[in-house]
């Protein structure tokens, strides 16, 4: 097995003890908030979204930061402060006594986190081209199963040994993630590259710049995920009046994650084959046209059919979105555009819910679907005409790298 495909699994499984650890509290966040003293209704509300929202804001700012040092001593270090970091903050959310504390802890869990792009960045740097979307993809599904998997466990585990622990199993679980990538996972020795003076400020800005457009189309990506997630059990009761309504909310959600895990390594392959610039725009343009029949739906069927095919092209477009950040950035900051990526990541994660809401209560709950549609058809035509997103076009020998 060559190297790149040991780093994979192992990547793979602190992924999906990660993604799992941090799901794990999502369930039940805003009663744990309620224990704490907020019972008044508008109250809870108000810091149950800033609680949630204050690991995305920090980890927004900091994930360039991270990124950069992360090309200058390695990716595996990143990975660790990571994952002990959030292992250990995560922890002590157990010990609080009132939400403010909570807030404070969830802006120094974002400040540290970072492990999934560093996870990505690091299997990216030791990935051939020519495998790389599959690998991604792969990697990837890592963190959807820990994803789904993590709530379901959660909630189950909230009723059964209590708030308070939950986050102490949390906090384990992402200190064992970090305990499998320093005893398993091989770096080669970073050799910190010097740039020449009169090139620094081109290599340092200039150079991602191409990248605009790809840091763009992950923004979106997130914001077509979320704008209609935080409100699509409301759409469900619309338009569903049977019994085991829940369940079917439940299943609603879920439904898009389990197609990425079949869209991801798939169009990862695809992007392989027929370029991940190709595989993107078409994702990008398949995703929108999957809004169409939520956004109409009557039933109930038509709009779990419109979630599975919106996961499974959804789930194709993130590997493309790394690869041709692989790709595109130069070597020598290559995890520097990782990081900027994370953070546009996260950043869609914010805009997306604040879009969804506001549309909705300015509109209906249907306009969402057509509104987000309409921004991932917009950026596809962006990515189609911009020619710079193509990797044959980039001088891969960084010219500002002293040899």
């Amino acid at each position: 097995m060559h190297n790149w495909r040991r780093t994979l699994w192992i990547l793979w499984a602190a992924n999906f003890a990660v993604t799992a650890g941090m799901s794990l509290v999502i369930p039940f966040l805003p009663l744990y908030i309620e224990t704490l003293g907020i019972h008044s209704l508008p109250q809870l509300e108000q810091w149950s979204g800033w609680v949630f929202s204050a690991q995305f804001v920090t980890a927004v700012i900091f994930q360039p930061i991270w990124g950069s040092f992360a090309d200058r001593h390695g990716r595996k270090v990143m990975l660790l402060r990571a994952g002990f970091g959030m292992g250990i903050v995560t922890a002590l959310m157990g010990f609080v006594g009132a939400a403010w504390q909570l807030l404070i802890l969830r802006l120094f869990n974002g400040i540290f986190s970072g492990f999934i792009s560093m996870a990505v960045s690091l299997l990216a740097s030791v990935t051939p081209d020519e495998e790389a979307g599959k690998a991604l993809g792969a990697l990837q599904t890592g963190g959807i199963a820990g994803s789904l998997v993590g709530p379901l466990i959660g909630g189950v585990l909230a009723e059964t040994i209590g708030y308070r622990e939950v986050f102490f199993l949390t906090g384990f679980l992402l200190l064992i993630a970090s305990a499998i990538v320093l005893f398993f996972v091989k770096e080669k020795p970073v050799t910190v590259t010097r740039v020449k003076t009169k090139v620094r400020k081109f290599s340092g800005y200039q150079a991602l710049w191409p990248l605009f457009p790809v840091f763009l189309a992950s923004i979106v990506t997130q914001m077509g995920t979320m704008s209609i997630e935080p409100i699509v059990t409301v759409y469900a009761k619309i338009i569903y009046q049977g019994s085991h309504l829940a369940l079917i909310a439940g299943l609603v959600v879920a439904l898009t994650g389990f197609a990425n895990l079949a869209g991801a390594p798939t169009l990862g392959r695809l992007g392989d084959r027929f370029g991940q610039r190709n595989i993107l725009v078409v994702a990008m343009v398949m995703a929108a046209l999957t809004y169409l029949p939520q956004a109409l739906a009557h039933n109930i069927y038509t709009l779990l059919v419109g979630r599975f095919l919106l996961g499974l092209f959804i789930g194709g477009m993130i590997p493309s979105l790394n690869v041709l950040v692989k790709k595109l950035a130069p070597k020598h900051m290559q995890a520097t555009a990782f990081g900027i990526n994370s953070s546009s990541l996260f950043l869609g994660n914010l805009i997306g819910p604040l879009i969804g809401s506001s549309v909705a209560a300015a509109y209906n709950i249907r306009m969402v679907f057509y509104v987000t549609m309409t921004i991932l058809v917009i950026n596809a035509i962006i990515i189609i005409f911009n020619h710079k997103l193509s990797p044959a076009v980039v001088n891969q020998t960084d010219p500002a790298v002293e040899h």
